[in-house]
């Protein structure tokens, strides 16, 4: 499928990007909300902006986005069963 966003023609370059560079931060900004908001895997968000997974999850610090997402009571349990 496919999704058309309109934005302003002067977006990218007050962004100073290229059109690609601008398309790609965007559908990048919009894997990584999904995927923190555990909406989507970490494969489906990489296949979304075309990049590995690994790739995707080694980006993610960029988006202030952490990789591994333990609330406190998951931490103790893996010390626990340790």
């Amino acid at each position: 499928m496919q999704m058309i966003v309109n934005y302003p023609e002067q977006l990218p370059d007050a962004l100073q990007q290229s059109s690609e560079q601008f398309e790609h931060e965007a559908k990048m900004a919009m894997a990584v909300k999904l995927y923190e908001l555990k909406r989507i895997s970490s494969g489906t968000a990489a296949a979304l902006v075309g990049m590995e997974r690994v790739e995707f999850l080694l980006s993610l610090h960029h988006y202030g986005v952490a990789v591994i997402d333990l609330t406190e009571h998951d931490l103790q349990s893996d010390f626990d069963n340790a």
